[in-house]
């Protein structure tokens, strides 16, 4: 369909854009994000794994000459972590809160902060959520086991945070593909 010069064209949803954003834009990035965690469901995860998924992601930082900082973790267990040139310590506070936000919520962390936003809100006005240590800004990916749950996050920082989080689901999709790690139904 196309639009005439007295349509206005529908922009896509921008978490760092500001509250002048249509809604349905905000309720459109949440659906996509909310299949984003339908999709990418593994039916495995190990220690092996999470370093091959880290190194696909340093490759895809390397190729794009992207500042960014990677860590996948479990809650009490470092698997891999990895900072490209240009990313800066600040990035180590930022992989920890948004890792944090993922796991304590069980989705990514960029779907934390736009629930927050369907009323106008933030997460960090809730008072049960510390935002000392946790940040609702994308870039964490919880990594589900399909009738399990969530057993780790992988986390991006070092883009805007909707950037950091594409760039995650990229990795997860890629590495499903090559891997031949199943994704199920």
């Amino acid at each position: 369909m196309s639009q005439d010069a007295s349509t206005p064209a529908r922009r896509p949803y921008d978490p760092d854009g500001g509250d002048d954003q249509p809604v349905e834009a905000l309720e459109s990035l949440i659906s996509v994000v909310e299949g984003e965690v339908a999709e990418l469901q593994f039916t495995r995860f190990t220690n092996d794994d999470a370093v091959a998924l880290g190194q696909l992601l340093v490759q895809l930082g390397e190729g794009r000459d992207l500042p960014i900082a990677i860590g996948i973790s479990t809650p009490n267990h470092i698997l891999f972590r990895a900072a490209l040139d240009g990313a800066a310590s600040d990035n180590d506070y930022w992989l920890e809160a948004k890792s944090r936000t993922a796991a304590r919520y069980a989705v990514p962390s960029l779907l934390v902060g736009l629930r927050a936003g369907r009323n106008g809100g933030r997460a960090e006005d809730n008072p049960l959520f510390d935002a000392t240590t946790h940040a609702a800004h994308g870039g964490s990916f919880p990594l589900y086991i399909r009738r399990v749950g969530p057993v780790a996050t992988v986390t991006v920082s070092g883009l805007p945070q909707l950037e950091d989080h594409l760039l995650v689901v990229e990795a997860l999709r890629t590495f499903h593909a090559a891997d031949g790690l199943s994704i199920l139904p």
